[in-house]
């Protein structure tokens, strides 16, 4: 049995599809330890897993931090308070490094996998001697296919690529105490263009959580960089609805799901009423989910929920409404149900822009820009003209031929061959 350590760095949607993959990973005789922010504990001990607590807490409650991340929500990277973020960025990139080499050097672990902000693992690996692989549910090697995630819609070949080199610059900057933590480990000082070069030369796996059907493999990308589909999160044995969403499902016609999962853009109140306002106005019932945002809204066509698994509840909705995080915007594919993404930061502005190229959308509603009235009319859209939801289920189909854990299990099995001795 191997003791496979998954560091999964970020919010929810970074920790629920590691489930998926720690599931399949324990279903083929290892033994799986998930490492995450201490709010997804029951997450991954639902999902029958080990957890591993990290040092630093992702949401900070109050002060100062809270609103400079509302801020950075609302108002996005380009902004006063996306450059306050972006300095409390390199202090948490500093104590992540720290905390994910401590997690990375425990001598009972035998596999490393991790997410972008957990790359000191790969170091540590390094210096073990022990196989790794990087878990990605965004594209992260430069493409002139597309820009980075941040950037949004394609800027061309030439541009996609100078976005990239732009996107290559904060990545140095955020390379924060790598030298340090090799240095402790026996390891040369480095760079973060070495270590790519690195990783090239060995076509170290960097394996990408989403379909080809959705974003292709760049036929740019070095070997080693795969895109293996969607890792879909773990459902706990037994799981049942809440009886008043079930009754809610029952009572009407199928209604339209808003999310804002873990952006928090602050003025609940107003952002609620604009929803409610919205979908009134478009004639449709709603299911809002309260999430970090902590909308709430009431009436007798609308209902508030608190968690529930979207693999569940998006087959059941006409349409979803969420920021375009790679995990919804995952959930809401798989269920073949027409998106109006309401785009704010990080991974948003891409994943909004291939819904929409894949014609599952109307469009994005900014939300710099979100009105009740521009939201009413993009979810009567949606909702209204067939071909969105034929283009979701046609996409929808696509993915059900894809097992991307499954794939993460066979580099598993993979690495480990590679690394006994012969």
């Amino acid at each position: 049995m191997r003791q496979v350590m998954i560091i999964a760095v970020g919010s929810r949607g970074d920790v629920d599809p590691c489930t998926g993959v720690g599931a399949r990973l324990r279903a083929e005789g290892h033994r799986v330890t998930i490492a995450a922010d201490r709010a997804f504990e029951r997450l991954v001990t639902a999902a029958g897993l080990e957890f591993r607590p990290l040092w630093t807490r992702l949401r900070d409650q109050g002060g100062a931090a809270e609103e400079t991340s509302q801020g950075y929500a609302r108002d996005g990277l380009f902004s006063r308070s996306g450059l306050d973020m972006l300095a409390a960025a390199r202090q948490f990139i500093r104590e992540t490094n720290a905390n994910v080499a401590e997690i990375a050097a425990d001598p009972s672990v035998n596999v490393l996998l991790f997410n972008a902000l957990g790359a000191a693992a790969y170091h540590v690996a390094r210096a073990r001697g022990i196989p790794s692989a990087g878990l990605h549910l965004q594209p992260q090697l430069p493409t002139a296919e597309f820009p980075p995630t941040l950037f949004g819609r394609s800027l061309g070949r030439f541009g996609n690529r100078a976005a990239w080199a732009a996107h290559r610059l904060t990545e140095r900057s955020m390379f924060g105490n790598i030298n340090e933590i090799r240095a402790e480990h026996g390891l040369p000082p480095t760079t973060l263009a070495a270590t790519r070069r690195e990783q090239a030369a060995t076509a170290w796996p960097m394996l990408h959580g989403f379909s080809r059907h959705v974003v292709p493999r760049p036929p740019d990308w070095r070997p080693g960089a795969e895109v293996v589909g969607y890792w879909w999160p773990s459902v706990p044995a037994g799981w049942t609805p809440p009886e008043e969403l079930r009754q809610f499902l029952d009572a009407g016609t199928a209604p339209v799901f808003v999310g804002f999962g873990s952006a928090d853009p602050g003025d609940a109140p107003r952002i609620s009423a604009i929803v409610a306002g919205a979908l009134r106005s478009a004639g449709r019932r709603g299911v809002i989910q309260a999430g970090w945002a902590d909308l709430a809204v009431r009436g007798d066509d609308l209902l508030t929920i608190g968690e529930v698994p979207h693999e569940w509840l998006f087959p059941r909705v006409a349409a979803v409404v969420h920021p375009g995080g790679a995990g919804t915007t995952a959930a809401g594919l798989r269920a073949g149900v027409p998106t109006v993404p309401v785009p704010m930061t990080g991974d948003h502005p891409f994943w909004a822009a291939r819904l929409t190229a894949l014609g599952v959308s109307p469009g994005p509603v900014p939300f710099k820009q979100l009105t009740e009235e521009r939201l009413a009319d993009a979810i009567r859209a949606a909702v209204d003209e067939p071909r969105y939801a034929r283009a979701a289920k046609s996409i929808a189909a696509d993915i059900a031929t894809e097992d991307g854990a499954a794939e993460v299990a066979r580099q598993v099995e993979r690495l480990v061959r590679l690394g006994e001795p012969h």
